[in-house]
């Protein structure tokens, strides 16, 4: 075995707790909101509409990641590894390429307040978007005001997402017929 892989070998054993942690709470985190988006979600636009279904999951969504963030300090493990991440955002180390990942995770807060409410969720983009690693001190001014767009930002992206693939599917066989007719307008022209 070379050199660098006996290194890589010895720092991921010496981390194997940190990275079992990882993965059971990415797993579980993971389960919930797929549970959440891709199945309560959907079912919910589908049977109450796009408006009705904003108003009720918006609040549901705002408390479920509200819980997760009080679970999270109150649990004070970084069980998702934002904080790790956190501390690579403001690295000062030696390392130009860990360097330069630390100045991309520290560009703009309104873009990654963007970027993350529509990637994630609002408890993993408020997690983020707190100052400090490894605080777990619970939500500042600042941070109510990240989750509370955060919140905003997610559902109305997930609830437009969610009626536009219901709508695909309930309307399928008129989508297909609108695009048969668009492949033989070019007969027609010619």
């Amino acid at each position: 075995m070379s050199g660098w892989l006996k290194k890589v070998a010895a720092k991921i054993a010496a981390q194997k707790g940190r990275l079992a942690i990882w993965a059971i709470g990415i797993l579980a985190n993971n389960l919930l909101v797929y549970a959440f988006d891709f199945v309560l979600y959907p079912y919910v636009i589908w049977k109450i509409g796009l408006v009705w279904g904003i108003i009720l999951m918006t609040p549901l969504s705002f408390a479920c990641c509200w819980l997760m963030l009080i679970f999270y300090d109150w649990a004070k493990k970084d069980w998702i590894a934002i904080e790790t991440i956190k501390e690579l955002r403001e690295y000062e180390g030696q390392s130009k390429a860990v360097r330069i990942l630390s100045r991309i995770l520290e560009m703009s807060d309104p873009a990654a307040v963007l970027i993350l409410s529509i990637w994630k969720d609002p408890f993993i983009c408020t997690a983020y978007m707190r100052r400090g690693a490894h605080q777990y001190n619970g939500l500042t001014q600042r941070d109510w005001k990240i989750f509370i767009a955060s919140a905003f930002i997610s559902n109305i992206y997930w609830a437009l997402v969610n009626f536009g693939a219901i709508q695909i599917v309930l309307n399928y066989e008129k989508i297909w017929e609108f695009i048969i007719r668009l492949m033989q307008i070019p007969q027609y022209i010619a």
